[in-house]
């Protein structure tokens, strides 16, 4: 038979592919799942970081038409967290020209996603993020118009700094 005119692979040529792409995955899959905790990781400081600017930003337009009333809330719902500010003294919230939306698109609850991780949880005026791979939670509470962690820990600094 001619050599030449062979067609198909051989069982070894097959094998060493299979080979290589079996260490070449063994090797990438560990690190696309670490950087799959980074991006979530920097989504959520990325909403703290625009979070907090919305309700110093909100703080200051109510001083400024001469409003001292304290920003209490910032979700009406328990679906979507981070979409309304509470009322001022006028009773002013979605009706003002900004919205008075906290963010341009609220972010939705754990509950509403059907997650357990990496996501936001809120109860009253505290909110929490659960961080992704059972890291744990970074609880945030709504004090004096300021967005700030309840404690003070490893987690607070890894969504605050």
């Amino acid at each position: 038979m001619n050599q030449n005119n062979r067609k198909a692979f051989t069982m070894l040529e097959l094998i060493f592919v299979i080979v290589v792409i079996g260490i070449l995955s063994a090797v990438a899959i560990p690190k696309f799942a670490a950087n799959r905790d980074s991006a979530v990781i920097s989504k959520a400081k990325t909403t703290v970081a625009a979070v907090r600017n919305a309700v110093a930003t909100e703080r200051q337009k109510r001083i400024l038409k001469g409003d001292f009333t304290p920003i209490t809330g910032l979700s009406q719902n328990a679906a979507n967290i981070f979409d309304t500010f509470s009322p001022d003294s006028d009773d002013n919230a979605a009706g003002r020209a900004s919205g008075g939306r906290v963010l341009e698109y609220p972010v939705s609850s754990c509950a509403t996603l059907g997650k357990s991780d990496s996501c936001w949880t809120m109860n009253g005026t505290n909110y929490s993020y659960v961080l992704p791979a059972s890291m744990g939670n970074v609880d945030f509470s709504l004090n004096g118009g300021r967005f700030d962690c309840v404690i003070q820990d490893a987690n607070c600094m890894l969504l605050t700094q």
